[in-house]
């Protein structure tokens, strides 16, 4: 059976921080993991540009849908022990709106936040 694969920005400190917990926790050897940064070529996969998957968090189910954003993350969540509970509230209609609605959020400052961790951890490297 085809497994869930994520796609994720290896590149962005806290997107590898974020993603090294949930390989680390029960089930996620059972995920593919796919660090997009380190790709070639425009296209991840059909109908995934690398650009897209940079820039939002992207999933795909054994299915073979793509899924973004929000759901992306309760979907993943579904598929790890630890935050199965939170996944599948994630996907009821109302949550399923408010992870969406924080998401969106959240990008806004991830740039932001990406240069307050590159300088932090400069500073412990010198």
């Amino acid at each position: 059976m085809p497994s869930t694969t994520v796609f994720f920005d290896g590149s962005c400190p806290l997107c590898a921080r974020e993603i090294s917990i949930y390989r680390n926790c029960r089930g996620g050897d059972q995920i593919d993991w796919v660090d997009v940064s380190k790709l070639s070529g425009k296209e991840v996969v059909a109908g995934l540009s690398k650009n897209e998957a940079l820039t939002r968090f992207h999933l795909r189910t054994p299915d073979g849908e793509i899924v973004s954003g929000g759901q992306a993350f309760a979907h993943l969540w579904t598929k790890l022990p630890a935050f199965k509970v939170l996944g599948m509230l994630c996907q009821l209609k109302t949550m399923s709106w408010i992870v969406d609605f924080s998401y969106e959020k959240f990008l806004r400052f991830r740039p932001l936040l990406q240069r307050a961790m590159r300088r932090r951890k400069c500073k412990y490297v010198n």
